[in-house]
């Protein structure tokens, strides 16, 4: 064989050698599984996670919060939460629940530092559930900023100060959020217009603020419904209403709510008697709700002498179901829906008697005139 076949030849097997290992190498990886160990160097860093969540709004309220004690006759008979809202001159006002002091003789206040001071009643609405407090001092106190829950939307973030339980647990502070808005809820024969939160509220928690994130009031605690069914509701007045029923209180001009001299009953509670009074009234009603066929409204039980619902020709044994264009389902709501208007305004009720629907118009009168 001559050189340079030889050297062809060379060249030729280096070159068919190369390919077979490329395919060799290729089948290999391609359909033979093959465990690879990496070697990976990781940069570990220290990280420190500061969460102080709503402190710093905690913190603008907190000293402005305290403990409401009522006494009768020197025995504390019931406690529950007020705050500083306001001062004029030397005179702090604070604002709380009525209920809170419902009864009392005396009521003190505990501050954060310990303090305790006697307060004066400077005035109360029991419809609001507001009373308002003072106490006069030269010394400095923080007075807690008042926001607006006209702004506020459902799922914003709130939060209670209060002493829930009992006093071992005041100062104790709850989060939550906003869950609804203007709810009507009856409490007590009263309807009120109320921010709904899922902030934990409970006994103690009344008259204490409800906040928000900026550590701002926009409401007052006042009720919480509990039942096995039901978790997560509370309740606060807001503080706009609040505001204004403490303002009406502190400058001796109150709004004066209309009456139309009427005693009250619940047709519902008619319908299906639990006492003596209910089944005579059952007697009494029976007749004009059967041909009427309601099943809820305000049955007349009495009518005040030259009383504005006299005037109007209202009877014993009517059932009111409307005032203007609002259904009326229960003495509660009747209130609610009358204490929208002003003493001298004239409204329209519709009612039943025997059967027969009548409308008349009253003309609103004054407490001093007839009660309701």
């Amino acid at each position: 064989m001559k050189r340079n076949d030889k050297k062809f030849l060379y060249v030729f097997l280096c070159i068919l050698v190369f390919f077979c290992g490329c395919a060799t190498m290729y089948g290999i990886v391609r359909y033979i599984p093959i465990n690879v160990t990496k070697n990976v160097t990781k940069l570990e860093k220290d990280v420190t996670v500061t969460d102080t969540g709503i402190a710093d709004a905690v913190e603008k309220v907190y000293d402005a919060v305290v403990v409401v004690g009522t006494y009768k006759n020197d025995t504390l008979t019931q406690s529950g939460t007020g705050f500083i809202y306001e001062k004029k001159d030397n005179t702090y006002y604070l604002l709380t629940n009525y209920h809170v002091i419902e009864g009392g003789t005396k009521v003190k206040v505990t501050l954060t530092n310990g303090e305790i001071l006697e307060v004066s009643i400077v005035g109360v609405n029991e419809y609001a559930d507001i009373a308002v407090l003072s106490f006069e001092s030269n010394n400095e106190y923080t007075i807690a900023e008042v926001g607006n829950s006209k702004d506020l939307r459902v799922g914003d973030t709130s939060f209670a100060v209060g002493a829930p339980i009992a006093s071992n647990y005041s100062w104790t502070v709850t989060r939550g959020i906003i869950s609804g808005k203007d709810r009507l809820v009856e409490v007590s024969d009263n309807v009120v217009s109320v921010l709904q939160t899922d902030t934990s509220i409970n006994s103690g928690n009344s008259g204490g603020p409800l906040c928000n994130s900026n550590g701002q009031v926009i409401g007052i605690n006042s009720l919480k419904l509990v039942s096995s069914g039901i978790e997560g509701m509370g309740f606060a007045i807001p503080i706009e209403d609040a505001v204004s029923t403490a303002e009406g209180i502190i400058s001796g001009t109150p709004k004066e709510n209309p009456y139309i001299g009427i005693g009250m009953a619940n047709i519902s509670d008619i319908i299906n008697p639990s006492s003596m009074d209910a089944l005579r009234l059952y007697y009494e009603f029976a007749d004009n709700i059967e041909k009427s066929k309601v099943t809820s409204g305000v049955g007349i039980t009495s009518v005040e002498k030259n009383s504005a619902a006299e005037k109007a020709g209202i009877k014993v044994g009517d059932i009111i179901v409307k005032i203007n264009d609002t259904e009326i389902t229960s003495r509660a709501y009747l209130r609610y829906n009358l204490y929208k208007y002003n003493i001298g305004d004239t409204v329209k009720v519709k009612l039943y008697r025997d059967g027969d629907e009548k409308e008349v118009e009253v003309k609103l009168g004054k407490k001093t005139e007839e009660t309701s």
